[in-house]
């Protein structure tokens, strides 16, 4: 029975799910999971027993009856739990075989061996780019069909990833939980939270090839690359003036509406 688990353990879950990115080991149970997404009834009375379609139901049903013992957080499924508890305890059974370091989850584990192995088992249909984790691919896929399953409840604004949503909603909330250790200082994305603590340490790790100029985030480096390039990518839908920075675009239209 444990050789049968860990055999289990190991495949990896090639078939996910294009709407809430959800994996699975087969085909025939991600056909299943997707009907849940249509609303249709997905078996009959005589499917009742099915654990499966049990445990799926409470994530579609909103059913969360595990309950974490130290913060009360309620979840779906006890191997939810399990992981949940594990950034409580800061427990990580799971250690990579070349470098040592550990995991709370298997699955992330599995993606960690690929930053050594170069494997990318995840490849696009479209296009034929290949990825390493089946996420990644999902969010690549969705370039190519403009899908943007993701919409904000408070304003209707869609957005292609699930991360994406959360920090937009954020925004509304006013909600900063990443903090600075040095200053205090409160952030509502990691990226400005590492961002900010390059300032402290004085880190400058984004570099123009160009002229030399060092950078503290990627982004700063890519609106310094555009004075070399003399590219505007960012254009009035108005009067078709282009401009090399977002903000710049924003001061113009004012012109326009006053």
């Amino acid at each position: 029975c444990d050789k049968a688990k860990l055999k289990k353990n190991l495949r990896e879950k090639k078939f996910f799910c294009y709407i809430c990115d959800k994996s699975f080991y087969n085909k025939s149970r991600l056909k299943k999971h997707v009907l849940l997404h249509s609303g249709k009834d997905l078996y009959n009375s005589t499917k009742k027993n099915n654990k499966y379609l049990k445990q799926t139901l409470k994530l579609h049903t909103g059913k969360k009856p595990f309950i974490c013992d130290i913060c009360g957080q309620a979840l779906s499924h006890s191997s939810t739990l399990t992981a949940h508890t594990r950034r409580h305890t800061g427990e990580k059974p799971f250690k990579c075989g070349i470098c040592d370091q550990a995991f709370s989850q298997l699955s992330t584990l599995k993606a960690h061996t690929r930053t050594h192995t170069g494997e990318k088992p995840f490849k696009c249909g479209i296009c034929g780019k290949a990825f390493s984790q089946s996420q990644n691919l999902t969010r690549h896929t969705r370039t190519h069909t403009g899908e943007k399953p993701f919409k904000c409840g408070i304003c209707g604004r869609a957005f292609s990833l699930l991360q994406s949503l959360k920090t937009h909603t954020r925004s509304h909330t006013g909600e900063k939980p990443f903090k600075c250790d040095i200053c205090g200082q409160r952030f509502s994305h990691s990226q400005r939270l590492k961002s900010h603590t390059m300032s402290h340490i004085g880190e400058k790790p984004y570099k123009c090839d160009i002229c030399g100029r060092a950078f503290t985030q990627s982004t700063h480096l890519t609106s310094h690359t555009m004075t070399h390039t003399g590219e505007k990518p960012f254009k009035c839908d108005i009067c078709g003036r282009a401009y090399s920075h977002l903000q710049s675009l924003k001061r113009h239209k004012k012109t326009h509406t006053g």
